[in-house]
């Protein structure tokens, strides 16, 4: 029987399917842009059932309403196929689930597969991204150390730990699981991600900026959403030491403009823009193209992280879709079918409506609403990073409501892990300066400063 690149046997015909096979387990973890061709794969092997599966599972990976669609013939030829290995009759079902829509039951399916078969990684990839989805941290730590010792020679298993672990906020054992991954390849990209995380988390900015930029060539080749996320953070490096013209540029070359109708690359460029603002960054009129795109999604609801960025972008540009999406979101969150119905009626409706508060300057609203929402935006998915988007936009309705004494106190916390940030330390400036000490609002700026003078001076 023929294996797969990491020895799982599978049921295929030719070699060209293998490599087809193999082409989307690799691609898939390693954000390759080879993943794509399990479709050509499928098209000429209809009755390979893993094959098939794979591929309706790249199709969902759309992030759209029309994805299942998308999907479907391939889940239907998989299902229809020859008889395979257990394993592969489980990945079909588990594939299955997700294109059903019930993700519970897909997770699963991932838990037995990956407890059987510890070297599945692309069942464990899986599993991480819906766990990731739906807020559970430590289920994506389980779910990746199942994979040890059995699958301890694959780098891409360390990356999945260290990105578990940090968002369990774990963050030594993430720098030390991340750093075995690069060991075993030193391209390994979600590994460059998650020291990304542990690194802005800890507050180490320049040597953070200074880690991603040396590793920033092996991103070239890679996907869109891993090219451009992997510069995104790179960016918020550069946003706190002050950066303005290396964060545009970032977001010219690296960020927006790699794959404009994608998901992930389209709530990068939202979340990225939106800081850019905040920071006091000059975005030009870089808002109009994305939301122009994101304006085509329609009432795209597929994930409530996601569709909270689409709909900032909406009103901050005041598109009248924006209207359209907030309805669609309020029938979201009414719909009690749906496994995630608490996250959508008591988290992101609230969010939603504290952003569309924001974006129309009604400042107290915005405060409310997000101030329910903010401590459960986990169940929304999205890292700790990512949702910090929210954070901010709450932030900046504070300030702006003059309400100094409890920005002072956001800010303060914040800079516990963003000691010298140029942005945070001026804003601190200015509600300093609001609330009558002129002396810490001095020191404020004089951190700024120094930041700003050593970013410039390499």
């Amino acid at each position: 029987m023929k294996t797969d690149l990491y020895g799982l046997p599978i049921t295929a015909n030719t070699d060209a399917t293998v490599q087809g096979i193999n082409d989307f387990i690799h691609g898939f973890i390693a954000y390759e842009s080879k993943a794509p061709n399990i479709i050509p794969t499928a098209d000429a092997d209809p009755d390979c059932g893993l094959a098939n599966a794979y591929a309706a599972m790249l199709w969902m990976f759309l992030e759209a309403p029309i994805a299942p669609a998308k999907a479907a013939p391939y889940l239907a030829r998989a299902r229809a196929a020859a008889h395979g290995t257990q394993r592969e009759a489980q990945v079909i079902k588990a594939i299955g689930h997700w294109v059903d829509g019930d993700i519970p039951a897909m997770l699963e399916s991932c838990d037995a597969i990956t407890t059987e078969h510890p070297r599945d990684v692309v069942m464990l990839k899986l599993a991480q991204y819906h766990l990731f989805n739906t807020g559970d941290a430590a289920g994506m730590l389980r779910m990746a150390l199942k994979a040890l010792p059995e699958a301890a020679d694959i780098a891409y298993t360390h990356g999945m730990i260290a990105f578990g672990f940090e968002q369990c906020h774990l963050l030594e054992d993430a720098e030390t699981a991340a750093r075995q991954a690069m060991l075993l390849r030193h391209d390994e990209p979600w590994a460059h991600h998650a020291l990304a995380h542990v690194m802005l988390t800890q507050g180490r900015v320049a040597e953070g900026a200074q880690f991603l930029e040396s590793v920033a060539d092996t991103w070239q080749p890679l996907n869109s959403f891993m090219r451009s996320h992997n510069w995104w953070h790179l960016a918020l490096f550069y946003l706190s030491q002050g950066r303005h013209q290396d964060v545009r540029r970032a977001y010219d070359t690296h960020i927006w403009g790699l794959a404009k109708d994608y998901s992930q690359d389209q709530v990068g460029a939202v979340s990225l823009l939106a800081r850019m603002e905040f920071a006091g960054v000059d975005v030009g009129d870089r808002w109009v193209d994305v939301a122009d795109h994101i304006a085509l999604r329609g009432k795209d609801t597929v994930n409530a992280f996601l569709t909270l960025q689409y709909l900032y972008a909406l009103g901050r540009t005041a598109r009248p879709e924006v209207d359209t999406l907030m309805d669609a979101i309020k029938g979201r969150a009414a719909d009690t079918a749906h496994y995630d119905h608490t996250a959508w009626a008591e988290v992101a409706l609230p969010a939603a409506r504290g952003i569309i508060a924001h974006t129309k300057g009604d400042w107290p609203t915005a405060i409310t609403e997000l101030g329910r929402a903010l401590p459960r935006m986990s169940e929304c998915g999205g890292s700790h990073a990512q949702r910090d988007l929210f954070e901010q936009i709450h932030l900046d309705a504070l300030v702006k409501d003059g309400r100094a004494s409890t920005a002072q106190q956001v800010l303060e916390m914040r800079r516990t892990y963003d000691p010298e940030g140029v942005p945070l330390n001026r804003l601190l400036g200015q509600v300093y300066d609001r609330s009558g000490l002129p002396d810490q609002a001095a020191k404020a700026r004089a951190r700024a400063d120094i930041t700003l003078a050593m970013a410039h001076s390499k």
